[in-house]
């Protein structure tokens, strides 16, 4: 009997011990709702998946909701941006070079119980975009050159989504920096992916764009020089929950080896192969880790 009830207690444990790896094994992968997170969430899902994990992909999310998603334990894993995270969600206004910045938000976030791993050189900031041939024309090659065209009476729309108008360091600190208005009737408030198509289409004047983006080329857009540093860094750096990285250690090494293969010019032609070239995010994702050594 006691025989019979030690097996028990062992296989109890075996169980108890597989289930544990198992749950160590299943990572839900998070992201926002525009390409290049869209591209990362599906990255890294193809990627856990050919390392033995299960993967749970809950993409198209707004930035918000998804930072509250992960601190609620609801999500596990996804790509953030190092300015977001000073500005957004630590409401800290200094301004801060990009090493500074990451070692300002590893350390408040760990307090959260999330990590921070390594950065990638892909810094996808903000930035304020004119048709290449129009901003020659004008004579407008940086923001203070908007700045002064608009103060000297020239009147030019821009064009931003509903998120930019309203942050901390979004449109209208932007005007107070450069000393400038465009004009509430100006401002031509659209979704992200609407602005590059209306600015190629001349609805607009200037527009809001993220510079990893592989419109800017494929449209003969230029980004205006932000001669005054306004723009934090945004580096793109995975950011996973302190309890599941200690689950799965080894998943440091796995997301900081794609991290060591993103820079602008990556992310920008990632990002042009489904909104220029019109493939699937999924095909797009599959292709580049492959080409990468990272999956076979």
């Amino acid at each position: 009997m006691e025989s019979f009830s030690l097996k028990c207690i062992v296989a109890g444990l075996t169980f108890a011990l597989a289930a544990g790896v198992a749950t160590a094994k299943d990572i839900v992968v998070g992201g926002k709702n525009f390409t290049e997170q869209q591209i990362m969430a599906e990255m890294t899902s193809q990627l856990l998946r050919s390392k033995g994990f299960t993967v749970d992909k809950r993409d198209g999310l707004g930035t918000a909701p998804l930072r509250q998603a992960q601190e609620a334990g609801q999500i596990d894993l996804y790509w953030e941006y190092t300015g977001t995270s000073l500005i957004t969600f630590n409401k800290v206004t200094e301004k801060l070079d990009a090493a500074a910045t990451y070692a300002r938000i590893k350390e408040l976030d760990a307090e959260k119980g999330l990590v921070w791993l390594t950065p990638s050189r892909a810094n996808n900031t903000y930035g304020i975009a004119m048709r290449k041939d129009d901003a020659a024309a004008k004579g407008i090659a940086t923001l203070s050159d908007l700045a002064a065209k608009i103060n000297g009476g020239t009147g030019l729309s821009f064009g931003c989504n509903a998120e930019f108008y309203a942050r901390v360091d979004g449109l209208k600190p932007l005007q107070e920096a450069f000393g400038f208005e465009f004009g509430r009737a100006n401002v031509k408030r659209m979704d992200t992916g609407l602005v590059y198509q209306a600015l190629k289409d001349s609805q607009i004047d200037t527009g809001l764009v993220f510079v990893t983006d592989g419109r800017i080329p494929a449209f003969n857009f230029v980004v205006l020089k932000d001669d005054k540093g306004y723009f934090p860094n945004y580096a793109l750096t995975p950011v996973i929950r302190k309890e599941v990285l200690d689950g799965s250690p080894e998943l440091a090494d796995i997301l900081n080896g794609l991290s060591a293969k993103l820079d602008d010019a990556v992310m920008a032609s990632l990002n042009a192969s489904v909104d220029v070239d019109k493939r699937s995010v999924e095909e797009v994702s599959k292709e580049f880790l492959a080409s990468q050594g990272l999956t076979q």
